[in-house]
């Protein structure tokens, strides 16, 4: 077989960090791979460098067949998605999307994709159906700022796989997918390597294309090719620890409920986001939320967090008061930790892992005011339960995505809050991640929190969860007393 690309003496570092060394690889047409292993390892660095959107050292020789009608390029989908406004700004804030007159600003999912069509000569005509199988046609008339995380997701991977570039390589490429789009981006990446499309895919993830024939991790900066995907080592398992004291503590509440929706409707013009929505949450309650990409989700949540300016006329009342009757949002924030993709998107790029935490007690993106004694002896436990202290002066940003997840997760408990809302926390973690995150998910319920939790596979869900509600195209579908079966 002939090579398509060929790699030596390849060498990144991150200041005086190495993360590369000496590496070396030569990808063979036909030998689809999955670059998975432990975090941290530079998976995404060599995937940033193979397509050169980094600098780094040693050579990268491309042998693109000049005759094929695929594109001679190397392509790279990063794990996040990020989209500009109008001007070409992200500056965009965590509530921005709710903010209807303030959504104007970013082009529809039509625009988008016929400004990329014409930009690179392909034809929306001949995507359609692919946007179809991946339930994502519907979003067509959205702005993009509106749309969830997975669609965003969805919208990045077409762009993508639309382009047919010689080389393909997706970091992360299930992120917030629910089932039937995961199988349906696996059955695009199957053709696509019919095709001829080299595929390179970074995950842990054990479905994949069947196409995917070839195994590889790194280890200590190099690549290391291995027979199957199970002999690629993973982090090693975390020791179990006793939680800080402060949250073995149940939270003081004075009220019965967490949250009463009584048949909620949100909309934006004609399209109904939410339709005669009821839903009642009672102290110590363990919520599953799930339903397809774009179906209401955050939005539902957005209405018990505060975050959404229409739920002040809507029927809803927050841990035992009636939205609208005087309660500021940051008397509903204050019982609430929170973790979702949009906030760890939003979240102030100057944080440092330290910072990270300690905005939690005033429930901003990254910025507090001094905290006090106590705070600090708060900060200083959670860092050391979950073994981030030497991590922070560091960069949230800069961490191994699990170590990142896992900071979120500190942020949103850092004040024993009564109500936890993790929305897809465990998106790009491992297995064995997505177990130790949700172990300490479960042990913090057996402590009288309260739980909302949004997860699409069952490999990823704590033991605690005993009810389930389930939405699609904006309506309540199921409301179940005992988790059975998982979307």
């Amino acid at each position: 077989m002939s090579a398509i690309v060929h790699i030596d003496n390849l060498a990144v570092a991150y200041g005086q960090t190495p993360v590369l060394q000496q590496l070396s690889w030569t990808i063979e047409r036909g030998s689809h791979y999955v670059l998975a292993g432990t975090s941290g390892s530079g998976k995404s660095t060599l995937a940033k460098a193979i397509a050169r959107l980094i600098s780094s050292s040693g050579t990268i020789t491309y042998a693109f067949d000049t005759e094929s009608p695929l594109l001679p390029k190397a392509i790279y989908v990063s794990n996040w998605y990020q989209f500009t406004n109008l001007e070409g700004d992200r500056n965009f804030y965590y509530q921005q999307r709710y903010n209807r007159h303030q959504g104007q600003d970013t082009l529809t999912v039509r625009a988008e994709l016929l400004h990329f069509a014409k930009s690179n000569g392909l034809d929306l005509g001949t995507v359609q159906d692919k946007m179809d199988a991946m339930g994502f046609a519907h979003t067509m008339d959205s702005q993009l700022i509106e749309l969830s995380s997975g669609e965003h997701k969805k919208l990045q991977l077409v762009k993508a796989l639309w382009q047919k570039p010689q080389l393909l390589l997706i970091d992360e490429p299930f992120t917030g997918l629910d089932t039937q789009s995961r199988y349906a981006l696996n059955d695009w990446l199957d053709e696509l390597a019919e095709e001829g499309v080299q595929l390179v895919l970074i995950t842990n993830d054990h479905i994949l294309p069947a196409a995917m024939n070839r195994y590889a991790h790194i280890s200590n900066g190099k690549l290391e090719v291995v027979p199957a995907l199970a002999d690629i080592p993973q982090d090693a398992l975390r020791q179990a620890k006793d939680l800080p004291a402060f949250l073995m503590e149940e939270p003081q509440t004075d009220f019965d409920s967490i949250a009463d929706l009584r048949n909620i409707v949100v909309r934006y013009g004609e399209k109904v986001v939410l339709k005669d929505v009821s839903w009642q949450i009672a102290v110590g309650d363990k919520w599953l939320l799930q339903g397809p990409n774009g179906s209401g989700k955050s939005t539902l949540l957005s209405l018990i967090n505060g975050d959404h300016p229409q739920s002040y006329g809507l029927d809803i009342t927050l841990f035992g008061k009636k939205r609208g009757s005087g309660e500021s949002i940051w008397d509903i924030k204050e019982k609430i930790g929170m973790i979702s993709p949009e906030m760890h998107w939003y979240f102030d790029q100057q944080a440092t892992v330290w910072h990270t935490l300690a905005s939690g007690f005033y429930d901003s993106i990254g910025w507090f005011i001094d905290v006090k004694f106590q705070e600090r002896k708060q900060i200083e436990d959670l860092m050391a339960f979950f073994d981030l202290t030497e991590h922070k002066d560091q960069l949230l940003h800069t961490l191994p995505l699990g170590k990142q997840r896992l900071a979120m997760l500190a942020r949103s408990i850092i004040k024993n809050p009564p109500l936890l809302v993790l929305d897809e926390p465990c998106q790009g973690l491992d297995a064995q991640q997505a177990r130790y995150f949700n172990a300490v998910v479960d042990e913090l319920c057996r402590h009288g929190k309260t739980l909302i939790y949004v997860g699409h596979y069952e490999s990823q869900l704590p033991q605690c969860i005993e009810k389930r509600i389930i939405l699609e195209k904006g309506e309540v579908v199921a409301l179940e007393n005992k988790v059975e079966n998982v979307l």
